[in-house]
């Protein structure tokens, strides 16, 4: 795992944030249990660790400044991502990583378990059905479906002032056009790779009109 750490290490400098030894080890950590469940589960397609610590970790660890709110969603989690990552270096924040997979989310229960997270719940569901007592800050998802989608599905599980960020490539046009709501697009770089990437935060989803 030598050369994950470098990976790790360099990739997180890049990114200017500030995480400890120990978070890096729970990182690595989490790389290996991705790397063992992935024989019996078809967890990823990418099964290089080295790859996985470039598009996996530090491709969730690139959004980790623009999180806000302490109680935030990760809606079709997979195999943890971004959220496992995001809750090893921010262990103030509550996340909740909801999937409809059943064999994802009982792995992604075990990496809870074996890394010791204290601040992850994990829920196995369909979006529309997840119905929480109280909205969450932040409702945040990777490759999951197309925005005008995203907002349909998930604006019920917004707080009053909550915020959807989306990952998505880049050449959205016709996907933001269709969203009537405040957003912005922030352009996001992830170290050692070439990806094109970039993070949509809409303002208060559960108003915006899908046209």
């Amino acid at each position: 795992m030598e050369d994950c750490r470098k990976i790790l290490v360099s990739g997180i400098a890049a990114l200017n944030v500030n995480i400890t030894d120990q978070k890096i080890e729970q990182l690595l950590g989490f790389i290996k249990l991705i790397e063992k469940w992935s024989k019996a589960y078809n967890l990823t397609a990418i099964r290089d660790r080295e790859e996985m610590a470039r598009l996996h970790i530090l491709d969730s660890l690139a959004i980790l400044p623009y999180i806000e709110g302490a109680r935030v969603i990760d809606i079709g989690t997979g195999a943890g991502l971004p959220g496992i990552p995001l809750a090893i270096c921010l262990p103030d924040i509550s996340f909740t990583l909801l999937d409809s997979n059943a064999k994802k989310t009982r792995f992604v229960q075990q990496v809870v378990l074996e890394l010791k997270l204290k601040n992850v719940a994990v829920i196995h569901s369909r979006v529309e059905n997840h119905q929480p007592e109280r909205g969450y800050d932040a409702v945040l998802t990777r490759a999951f479906a197309g925005l005008p989608e995203i907002v349909k599905l998930t604006s019920h599980l917004l707080a009053e002032e909550g915020v959807l960020l989306a990952m998505k490539g880049q050449n959205l046009e016709a996907e933001l056009a269709s969203i009537a709501a405040k957003k912005t697009v922030i352009p996001i770089s992830v170290p050692g790779t070439d990806i094109d990437r970039c993070l949509v935060r809409i303002e208060l989803p559960g108003k915006a009109e899908v046209s």
